[in-house]
């Protein structure tokens, strides 16, 4: 009855997309011990006669042209058709005489689980479910909740596996990988500008190209899922390069090329990193368009939301390097003054 307990939560949690349950009806006759003893029958025997007539006994095998098959001893389809039809079933008893199985057995139908497993010592029973209609971090959520109001019998508690378990699992690893590169895209970005305040203008711009791909999860089916954190990353990483082209395309002209700081400056070099910018959010926008139009089908569960996400991003991340940084970078750049060349003096006559 714990399992069926379990079910009835699941199914209550989940709605109409719950089926894959593990506890069936079984008709299971119980002995009757006054009146088996009336019969000289014993419990085992009751059992044994009534297995063997409904679910079959194998007596031996058969070998013909190099095949094998199996004897199996087993009763009529008429005697499985219906409740009544087993409780009219006639077992052998002591004596040559033949006595109905309702003579000395109760035959009710009772839920019965299909199989037990064992693990490290432990007995387990699944009580499994699958999700539709709603997304599955929010099912398991309202699952755990709900177990938490249930009082279990002593040594029994309940575990939520499955595929929830395991993305919550790799959730937690993408996210400190995620803090990993965070931290190593802002040194790279020091070693790029070599300006801490350029750093951080760039490093702080980043979050800000992450909203088209918000947007775009949420309009196609509101879920973040696993694929969608990895294209967030993905798109991390392309607004970094963008930046870094662009930033650096300004210290050279300001630098090498010896141009004043000020709006021209900015002006010019948002010009000519406009190509470069607009190609590298082309293509790659380009390359997802299959997985969208794709759809989420099976096999695609981490590449379609990823590929959604990416592109959602691109948008967002080519505005910020051609509008945004621009604007940050005339507002806050100024502190860096151009760094002189060194000077080489030439060598005297006859060195």
């Amino acid at each position: 009855m714990l399992g069926l307990l379990l079910l009835a939560l699941a199914s209550r949690c989940t709605g109409r997309g719950v089926y894959g349950k593990r506890w069936y009806p079984r008709r299971c006759p119980r002995h009757h011990t006054a009146r088996g003893w009336s019969s000289r029958l014993t419990p085992g025997e009751v059992r044994r006669a009534a297995a063997t007539l409904v679910n079959g006994l194998e007596v031996g095998n058969l070998f013909e042209e190099q095949k094998v098959f199996e004897v199996v001893v087993n009763g009529t389809a008429d005697t499985r058709h219906s409740l009544t039809s087993l409780r009219d079933l006639l077992i052998d008893a002591p004596g040559g005489r033949h006595v109905r199985l309702q003579d000395v057995a109760d035959v009710r139908i009772v839920p019965s689980p299909n199989m037990i497993k064992r693990e490290a010592v432990s007995r387990r029973l699944d009580v499994s479910a699958n999700v539709r209609g709603r997304d599955l971090g929010s099912v398991a959520r309202e699952v755990e909740e709900r177990l938490k109001t249930i009082e279990f019998p002593r040594e029994y508690h309940p575990v939520v596996l499955g595929e929830y378990a395991e993305r919550q699992a790799a959730e937690t690893r993408l996210f400190w990988l995620a803090l990993a590169a965070a931290v190593g895209i802002f040194f790279l970005l020091q070693a790029s500008f070599g300006s801490w305040r350029l750093t951080t203008l760039s490093f702080l711009t980043l979050p800000s190209a992450l909203v088209g791909g918000v947007l775009a999860a949420y309009a196609s089916d509101g879920i973040i899922s696993l694929g969608s954190l990895v294209g967030f990353l993905t798109v991390l990483g392309i607004v970094a390069r963008n930046g870094i082209m662009l930033i650096s395309h300004y210290q050279h002209l300001e630098q090498e090329e010896g141009m004043p700081f000020g709006p021209e400056l900015v002006i010019r070099g948002a010009k000519e990193r406009l190509a470069p910018i607009l190609m590298t959010g082309a293509t790659t926008g380009l390359s997802l368009i299959p997985l969208i139009v794709a759809g989420n089908i099976p096999g695609h569960e981490i590449e379609h939301p990823m590929a959604i996400v990416i592109l959602g991003g691109l948008i967002t991340s080519t505005l910020l390097n051609l509008f945004v940084v621009p604007a940050l970078y005339l507002r806050f750049g100024k502190g860096n003054p151009p760094q002189p060349k060194p000077s080489v003096s030439p060598l005297p006559a006859g060195a």
